[in-house]
């Protein structure tokens, strides 16, 4: 049965074709296929399921056919312990697109098909693969099919994979992070996040070219039941000069309010602030604190010392108002509390935060600095070892 709403069935070929993979059907050889009962109603349900029965298959290496994806995907579905349509291969047809480097690979079932999902980061031919769902997935007309979710006692261990690795981040479940400050690192993020639970999948999305986060990431909790607390109890929250939205990603903007109570969810927001507060420099401010710049020894010449405060003020202009250059210097016989920071107040958070951008992880004399924010309380009393 063809269909024209593009979706990649290779061409003139449909699942009742004998010796397409001679592997694959056998059936096909020695009984004629119309001997299976498939009856109108069951085709009209084989093209009503498609979508949730299809996988995508990207990054695949160049020498890859038809035949050789759809042999290693049934093959790995068997040890991992996937196929739960009866025995045969899970595999019913495959659809590669060359120049794309990806693959549709249909399963003969929904819940195989998200038991597939598992796979992602499986190495093929040598190279990792990524496993998705299709873009013409509908989450909610395919949780009505069957299973949305791997099975949990997958033996994923068989194909060298350990579950959460890089799959675990498809379903109802998966959770949106936007708004997140560029130069919020994965672990930071990860950690925020894990103040409502363990993680069973965690994304933070990063420009190809350079690296550097998108300041957006996907995650899923292990206990799903936390997934509406995390959400309601992130989605809001300032950091710098960004907020945070915090939602399910398969749900628009309009967030409903789960029905916890609302002392629970106050109670996790202030942990949640509270682990940020406690890790140091995570709360933007405008004072920026240097470390890994200058020893002791280069601050008690006063040339030297000038040398640097105007090494420092040029490099730290670039980003913004500077409006107070501090380096505490070393006392004699006494100790000198910040002895080594550099501290650079700014006219503005948005200017400290370039700063930190620009100067964290630079070389300054062979020495790769460290940029945090500092409390500005405490540097305005003069507190400079916190």
């Amino acid at each position: 049965m063809h269909q024209s709403d593009g979706s990649c069935q290779i061409p003139g070929a449909t699942p009742a074709i004998p010796g397409m993979f001679p592997t694959m059907f056998p059936l096909a050889t020695g009984q004629p296929f119309g001997a299976l009962p498939v009856m109108p109603v069951q085709a009209m349900t084989q093209q009503a399921t498609r979508h949730a029965r299809r996988v995508y298959v990207g990054g695949l290496p160049p020498t890859a056919n038809e035949q050789s994806v759809a042999t290693f995907f049934s093959q790995v579905m068997a040890a991992i312990g996937g196929n739960t349509a009866g025995p045969g291969d899970a595999v019913v047809n495959v659809y590669i697109n060359h120049e794309k480097k990806f693959a549709f690979v249909e399963m003969r079932s929904v819940e195989e098909a998200s038991n597939a999902m598992a796979l992602d980061g499986i190495i093929f031919e040598g190279a990792p693969v990524k496993v998705r769902r299709p873009s013409d997935y509908n989450p909610s007309l395919a949780a009505t099919l069957g299973p949305s979710q791997p099975n949990p006692n997958l033996n994923l261990a068989a194909v060298g994979l350990t579950p959460g690795s890089a799959g675990g981040l498809e379903g109802p479940d998966r959770i949106f992070v936007g708004g997140l400050p560029y130069y919020f690192t994965e672990a930071q993020v990860r950690e925020l996040l894990e103040s409502f639970g363990p993680l069973r999948g965690f994304d933070l999305v990063k420009d190809r070219e350079t690296g550097n986060s998108k300041g957006y990431a996907f995650c899923v909790y292990q206990d799903l039941s936390v997934t509406d607390i995390a959400c309601a109890a992130l989605n809001g929250i300032k950091m710098g000069d960004k907020t945070l939205t915090v939602r399910r990603a398969n749900q628009g903007a309009n967030q409903p309010k789960p029905e916890q109570e609302s002392v629970l969810l106050h109670a996790q927001q202030q942990i949640a602030l509270q682990k940020l507060m406690l890790q140091p420099g995570a709360v933007s401010t405008k004072v920026l604190c240097l470390t890994q710049v200058v020893t002791p020894e280069e601050l008690i010449n006063d040339e030297d010392y000038e040398d640097i405060m105007e090494d420092m003020r040029g490099e730290g202009g670039k980003f913004g108002t500077l409006v107070n250059v501090v380096i505490p210097r070393p006392r004699p016989n006494e100790a000198a509390p910040g002895v080594g920071k550099v501290f650079l107040e700014y006219a503005d958070i948005d200017s400290a935060t370039k700063a930190r951008a620009g100067l964290n992880g630079r070389k300054f004399g062979g020495n790769q600095v460290m940029a945090v924010f500092y409390p500005e309380n405490k540097f305005a009393q003069g507190e400079y070892d916190a």
